[in-house]
């Protein structure tokens, strides 16, 4: 392995040894690698990409850590392209004001801040907010357009330095990040430093559940280290100082976890939730190692149904393109061994992507005007749980005859 990536030994929950390889997908470089015109001569490093399970407290992650520097700062995807996560970070920010009331005007931090979307909302209800993301760029953006952020990754140095500075938070959000953290106990030793007594930390990462469930292997990609599921969080929160109080299914990425923590001396109460969603865990398996077998053998399956259909309709004489540059499609291109010899181009309505070439497949990626001018026959939606909007958005293209194929949770023509 190049020395931008190293695996390591234990649990990250945990610290465990006692960790077994249950699934090995294709080796691809980082997910949003993507590339200028320049380049697409050169071959990007690719990395392994492959899955293990705890034997002690049950947590699914990867071992083989890529350089943060190399995936994060700097990053391509911002949440206030799509009109959906705007509405779901307003419904999210409402969620949090109604169902914890923190007292108005008190202080909110964003982990992983990005753009600031989810930020504004809680600005714009008076209360006080700071964002902290390593993207450059994007950080710099969000401080120009009056959400104050700083650059950096947050760690238990940086909690010191941001109290210092501001002092408690009543809440602390972390969206879409939690996964993509390789000390996981420093950061959650940080978020307990800043909380207030009666604060909370609140997360959305994507639902081992719903991984499972509907086959969401694209999901697993470098930037996501870690795959959770409710069971294996309880422990590790209270080896923090922390109590998980709420733990709830949300739409969001195909299916993800909304969880809320507290500090452990604090006096909100245990939900119902969280120990509902222990017991659907345990019902699907999801303790057991043999479990994650069965999955990889339902990928294949998924493999070699679309990619039949994309090579038949190739050598038919069609043409075929892609909507959306995800993260998650370069994991199921790379797996499924979907290229340029099959993807003429990729349409996605981010600025900062068109233009440039996917992660190792180096496909052009260009806005989705294309898509009219030059008439595919097929698109596959890489993009699958935007998959709904885009249909509707783009009737004109299906009145005219094309198709979208939907790879995921099945494969579906459309």
């Amino acid at each position: 392995m190049a020395p931008s990536c190293q695996r390591r030994t234990t649990c990250r929950l945990c610290g465990s040894l006692d960790l077994t390889e249950v699934l090995s997908l294709a080796a691809t470089p980082p997910a949003n690698a993507f590339i200028s015109h320049d380049l697409i001569s050169e071959t990007q490093p690719i990395f392994p990409l492959d899955v293990f399970f705890c034997g002690n407290c049950r947590h699914v992650q990867l071992l083989d850590v890529v350089d943060p520097a190399i995936l994060f700062e700097n990053y391509v995807y911002v949440s206030g392209t799509s009109p959906l996560f705007v509405k779901h970070f307003e419904d999210y920010a409402r969620y949090v004001l109604d169902t914890f009331v923190p007292v108005a005007g008190t202080r909110v931090l964003d982990i992983g801040s990005n753009d600031g979307t989810l930020l504004r909302f809680f600005k714009d209800t008076g209360f006080s907010v700071l964002g902290i993301d390593p993207a450059i760029d994007i950080a710099a953006q969000a401080t120009a357009n009056g959400i104050k952020t700083i650059t950096g990754f947050f760690g238990p140095e940086t909690a010191l330095a941001i109290k210092a500075d501001h002092g408690a938070f009543s809440i602390i959000t972390a969206n879409n990040v939690f996964a993509h953290i390789d000390d996981l106990g420093g950061v959650l030793d940080g978020v307990a430093a800043l909380l207030e007594d009666d604060g909370v930390f609140v997360f959305e990462v994507s639902y081992l559940v719903d991984v499972f469930e509907k086959t969401l292997f694209d999901t697993i990609y470098h930037e996501h280290l870690a795959y959770h599921a409710v069971a294996p969080l309880i422990p590790f929160m209270r080896a923090h100082g922390m109590e998980l109080i709420e733990a709830v299914r949300v739409d969001s990425h195909g299916g993800s976890l909304r969880a809320v923590a507290r500090p452990a001396a604090g006096s909100r109460t245990i939900g119902n939730s969280v120990a509902a969603l222990v017991d659907l865990e345990v019902k699907m398996g999801l303790n057991r190692a043999e479990t994650y077998r069965d999955f990889g053998t339902r990928i294949d399956v998924l493999k070699a149904e679309l990619s039949s259909l994309l090579r038949g309709l190739k050598e038919q004489g069609h043409s075929i393109a892609a909507f959306g540059a995800p993260a998650k499609a370069t994991t199921l291109m790379y797996h499924f061994g979907i290229g340029a010899d099959l993807i003429d181009f990729i349409v996605d309505d981010s600025p900062l992507k068109q233009g440039l070439y996917s992660p190792g497949m180096h496909i052009p990626v260009v806005p989705s005007g294309v898509l009219y001018d030059k008439k595919p026959d097929y698109v596959v939606v890489l993009a699958w749980n935007f998959a709904d909007p885009i249909m509707k958005k783009h009737q004109e293209y299906t009145r005219a005859g094309g198709h979208f194929i939907v790879p995921l949770p099945d494969v579906n023509v459309h």
